[in-house]
């Protein structure tokens, strides 16, 4: 079966799985409210600011990385559906919206890798939001699952 990097960079579903991605970012930035969304809303207006594509830019540079942090996941579901015959995409679903503190962690290790590299205004910006990154992760584990189910079908 293929894995979540070949069905997510496929060419004719990359830039699928990209702009939904990035459209999810915007939503989860403009949901935020109270004094922590003042420090993560200023930081994606710099970011926008700098490059607008920059959302969309990262989406797609990080996809594969991001495809490879989810497989556990994937590998579990698809070993589910193939003993209880539920649709994958359902499974996969349930399966990380049940473990979104683990899988907020994963994808937290792609970012902060490559934040590593970064300097800068973007470099200090993540050093800023880092701290309360996890919990805005793990937030948004739900929409971004829903988000990548419907091109497992």
């Amino acid at each position: 079966m293929a894995t979540l990097v070949e069905i997510f960079t496929a060419p004719e579903v990359r830039p699928q799985v990209v702009r939904a991605c990035a459209s999810l970012i915007d939503a989860e930035v403009k949901s935020k409210t109270g004094l922590s969304a003042l420090a993560i809303k200023a930081g994606y207006k710099l970011v926008a600011a700098i490059r607008p594509s920059m959302v969309s830019d990262v989406v797609d540079r990080l996809l594969p990385e991001f495809a490879a942090a989810l497989e556990p996941w994937h590998v579990e579901s698809r070993d589910e559906v193939a003993r209880a015959g539920a649709p994958l995409p359902d499974v996969f679903v349930a399966r990380v919206d049940g473990d979104a503190a683990r899988v907020a962690q994963a994808l937290l290790t792609v970012t902060d890798r490559r934040a590593a590299k970064a300097s800068g205004p973007l470099r200090k910006t993540y050093d800023r939001l880092r701290d309360s990154a996890e919990t805005h992760v793990r937030g948004a584990v739900p929409g971004l699952v829903r988000t990548l189910a419907p091109f497992l079908a």
